[in-house]
């Protein structure tokens, strides 16, 4: 039969040609699709080189906006303290002058008078306090959150005696950082608990540490106070905010944004969640390894 022939097979006429086209077709196409794809990765290296200067520029915007608020805020709460103390000094004066003789309305002027220029004298000690956060070198340690935790619950004993408040605080970790500014932090956040749980029966607050990235630690302060409006989230942190009246809770709308700039010196982040009377967590993150905390960039005074 033909097919157990000992005569070799002839490939069809053009067969060859066929063959080399068909290959020169393939090797086209993938010059064709090794070229895109080198153009993609270049315009994906443009576009991520694009970005990274973008977010260099913002950061040294607010890197500069940032220093200029704090050159201000200094040099306005030092402009600022000799004429409080005049007013404060002349009105103790004009109050103990006219002891006896001023009627209750005009003692009420008085008295309103003091008490404005002594909550005068708090936001410049706190606008000065801001300032410094910027311009205090960074003296870095191994801080233990927890030890640092105990000693800000001894500091507010006069604050919450007599009061019931169920205290939850979990192990914390040691970090690199700012044992005094470090400190502040947590006095601010554990004393905002204390302060917005202060019309519940039994005030609960809890502090721990919540999951995260390897990079990185999480710490919460959590409380079941008045909590806030979600929608006012982008407000908790800025300089002189309050979402509550001082005739509610006292204080200077500092505290919160001492914080988040002792934070950001080193390294980490700062947010918030709450609902209105359903209690507020307040969170905060560190790097993990100090290799990760950035240069520190204070400036001199």
């Amino acid at each position: 039969m033909a097919w157990l022939s000992d005569q070799p097979v002839q490939a069809p006429a053009g067969a060859a040609e066929a063959v080399l086209l068909l290959a020169g077709v393939l090797v086209l196409a993938a010059l064709v699709l090794a070229r895109r794809a080198a153009r993609a990765r270049a315009d994906a290296a443009i576009s991520i080189n694009k970005m990274d200067t973008e977010l260099r520029r913002r950061t040294a915007e607010l890197e500069a906006v940032t220093q200029e608020f704090e050159a201000f805020a200094y040099a306005v709460s030092h402009d600022l303290r000799a004429p409080l103390r005049h007013v404060t000094g002349f009105a103790q004066l004009l109050a103990d002058r006219t002891a006896g003789t001023l009627d209750e309305q005009s003692r009420r002027y008085l008295e309103t008078v003091g008490q404005a220029a002594q909550r005068m004298g708090r936001l410049i000690d706190g606008l000065l306090m801001f300032s410094r956060l910027g311009r205090t070198p960074l003296q870095r340690s191994r801080v233990d959150l927890g030890d640092l935790v105990g000693e800000v619950r001894q500091a507010l004993a006069a604050e919450t005696a007599g009061r019931t408040i169920r205290w939850d605080i979990a192990a914390l970790p040691a970090v690199e950082g700012d044992v005094v500014m470090m400190r502040q932090a947590l006095a601010a956040l554990v004393a905002n608990a204390v302060k917005f749980t202060r019309l519940r029966p039994e005030a609960r607050i809890e502090i721990g540490r919540a999951p995260s990235r390897p990079d990185e630690i999480i710490v919460f302060v959590r409380d079941n106070g008045v909590g806030f409006d979600p929608q006012q989230v982008g407000k908790l942190f800025n300089v002189f905010q309050r979402l509550h009246g001082v005739d509610e809770f006292a204080g200077d709308g500092l505290g919160l944004a001492l914080v988040r700039r002792i934070i950001q010196r080193h390294g980490g982040r700062t947010w918030a969640e709450g609902q209105p009377d359903g209690g507020a967590t307040f969170c905060f993150s560190l790097p993990a390894d100090r290799s990760a905390m950035p240069p520190d960039r204070a400036r001199g005074a």
